[in-house]
């Protein structure tokens, strides 16, 4: 996990240009600097979204369920190419075709460690079969669950505090690309 933390992330303005570089720990370390980031939805044949626990050594919202991975791309890496190494890092899953859904824009602080999240977050969508194989990395991932996206959006109303706060807004902007993205068309229902 120290590794990590001393890669590089991109930092952006408001509108997502590229302003800079610093390290992923500088980035998330308050007040935080805004940084290009990306939050992947994998969604199955039957329509379920897959979500992780993040691992417990996590520096920010750690054990709290997210989506399928997030990360953040280097400098001069494309959203894409970052996200399709981060899922086969955390979760041994290897697509040849990840969506872009949208852009969902959020900050946030980690009341266990203060760290916080700044990031200018571009939302991906994958197709998986239902019977997809899985192999997780514990440094990453501390377990794994398939939910209807409709389960999904009460147990987050019901538990918020067990979810990684970007979840609301990385499924809303999910489902506001229903109308172009046949894999986003479950999230779309109420």
């Amino acid at each position: 996990m120290l590794a990590r933390e001393s890669q590089l992330v991109e930092l952006v303005d408001t509108a997502g240009n590229a302003t800079g570089s610093c390290t992923v720990a500088e980035a998330h370390t308050a007040p935080g600097r805004t940084h290009r980031a990306f939050s992947v939805l994998l969604i199955d044949d039957l329509g379920r979204v897959l979500i992780q626990q993040r691992a417990a050594e996590k520096t920010r919202f750690a054990l709290r369920w997210a989506n399928a991975c997030c990360g953040h791309p280097a400098p001069g890496q494309s959203v894409s190419d970052a996200a399709t190494e981060r899922l086969v890092e955390e979760l041994g899953v290897r697509l040849t075709t990840l969506h872009p859904a949208g852009v969902y824009r959020y900050r946030a602080e980690d009341p266990e460690t203060g760290r916080v999240e700044d990031e200018y977050d571009h939302v991906l969508l994958g197709r998986v079969s239902s019977d997809c194989r899985l192999a997780l990395n514990p440094a990453e991932v501390a377990g794994v669950r398939w939910l209807a996206p409709d389960r999904l959006r009460g147990e987050l109303a019901d538990h918020p505090d067990g979810y990684a706060p970007w979840l609301p807004g990385v499924l809303a902007a999910a489902a506001e690309s229903a109308d172009r993205l046949p894999e986003a068309a479950a999230l779309a229902l109420p």
